[in-house]
This record gives structure tokens, C-alpha cells and sequence, in this order.
């Protein structure tokens, strides 16, 4: 292996940790943000709604970091078509959390309070690096810098 390889194979198991990470906070949401009381007082059907929708992104996060801490070696190559679609169906995904981040979120939710800004800043960039590093991987990964794509 050389420096190349070794540094996205990282790359990739580092953005896995992330998006389990990022998917244990999904999970403890309600509590990390103190919304009991809002959650509770919703109406029954977007209570649960709510509550599907986080457990199934959190599930679909974690499905994501087992299989790139599987397969990582696999969409750092860059040869594998199926590996390479996964990554760009990944890449995605987070692409457009990315947008969301910052197209869809009204600055009122942190404008003017540092530490929810800096929330904001660090999710923005993390999921910015996921996207690329997916979207490295799904465009042919190393294979792209050894010229076989």
C-alpha cells in the first residue's frame, strides 16, 4: 500500500465513525436538544412519525459505517462497479444533507449563540468531507489517480 491508499482507506473508516456517531446523537435528539415537553405535547401520529423517521435514518447511518468499515479498502480501489455505486448513492446522501445544512435551516437557530453555531460549522464541514470522500470513491477512487478510469 502507499500514502495515497492508506490515507483515503483512513479517510473512509474516519467518516465511518462519524456516521455513527452521528447516528447515536439522531438517536438522543430529543433529550440532547430538550425537546421532551415539545415532542410530547405533538399529536399522536407526528409524535410517531417522528420517531420512525429518526430511528430509520439513525439505521440507515449505521448501515453505511458497517459496510465502509467492511468494504473500505474496496471503495478506496476504485474498481469495484458495485462498491463505486454505493459510494456515489452515499455520496449522495450526504450531499444533500450538505445542502440542507445550509440551504434549508433558518439562521435563526443559531445566529447570535456561539455554541450552536459552532454546531452548525462542524456539521456543515463533516458532512461536506463525507461527500466528498464517498464522491472520490464512486468516481473510480485511486483507480482515478493511477490513471484507470
Amino acid at each position: 500500500m502507499n500514502l495515497i491508499t492508506d490515507n483515503l482507506h483512513i479517510l473512509l473508516l474516519v467518516g465511518a465513525a462519524g456516521q455513527t456517531a452521528v447516528a447515536f446523537l439522531n438517536m438522543n435528539l430529543t433529550r440532547l436538544l430538550n425537546w421532551q415537553d415539545e415532542v410530547a405535547s405533538m399529536p399522536l401520529l407526528l409524535r410517531e412519525v417522528f420517531q420512525v423517521h429518526k430511528w430509520f435514518v439513525s439505521i440507515t447511518l449505521w448501515i453505511f459505517a458497517l459496510v465502509t468499515f467492511c468494504f473500505a479498502s474496496r471503495f478506496a480501489a476504485g474498481d469495484d462497479l458495485l462498491a463505486r455505486a454505493l459510494a456515489g448513492g452515499i455520496a449522495v446522501f450526504w450531499g444533500i444533507r450538505t445542502y440542507i445544512q445550509i440551504g434549508y435551516y433558518s439562521g435563526s437557530h443559531w445566529h447570535g449563540i456561539p455554541s450552536r453555531t459552532a454546531v452548525h460549522v462542524i456539521l456543515f464541514f463533516a458532512y461536506l468531507f463525507l461527500t466528498l470522500t464517498y464522491g472520490f470513491c464512486a468516481l473510480g477512487g485511486l483507480s482515478l489517480i493511477a490513471g484507470g478510469v
